[in-house]
């Protein structure tokens, strides 16, 4: 007896498609950003031996609000607090719009489809 994932030919699926199947894909992509900035203001701090005290000074906030920029799970940062951040710590943030690769379909989602008649 073969089993159903025996029989499920995988080739061409990406951890990228499967995201976008469970409409997780835009979610994953702001935390992967947002880690990568709260690494960089937490580098910029250590180079400059700043504190979390001391960044909310300069920032005028609470460290509650520092710790919430500095957290690399919580997405919901304007990009006026991450550009007042990092201007804190002799840094500026570059953004850049570009096209979004074309979706591909993945062999579940085509099986899925065949499945339903679509």
């Amino acid at each position: 007896m073969t089993s159903r994932a025996e029989n499920f030919d995988h080739t061409g699926s990406t951890f990228d498609s499967f995201l976008e199947e469970e409409n997780l894909l835009n979610e994953a992509l702001a935390v992967a950003q947002k880690r990568v900035i709260a690494w960089q203001i937490k580098q910029g701090m250590s180079r400059r031996q700043m504190t979390t005290v001391e960044l909310a000074q300069h920032l005028h906030t609470s460290r509650s609000q520092v710790r919430r920029l500095l957290d690399p799970e919580y997405i919901g940062v304007s990009f006026s607090n991450i550009t007042k951040a990092l201007h804190a710590i002799g840094k500026q943030l570059r953004v850049e719009v570009v096209d979004a690769p074309k979706p591909k379909t993945s062999n579940l989602l085509r099986a899925r489809r065949k499945a339903v008649g679509k």
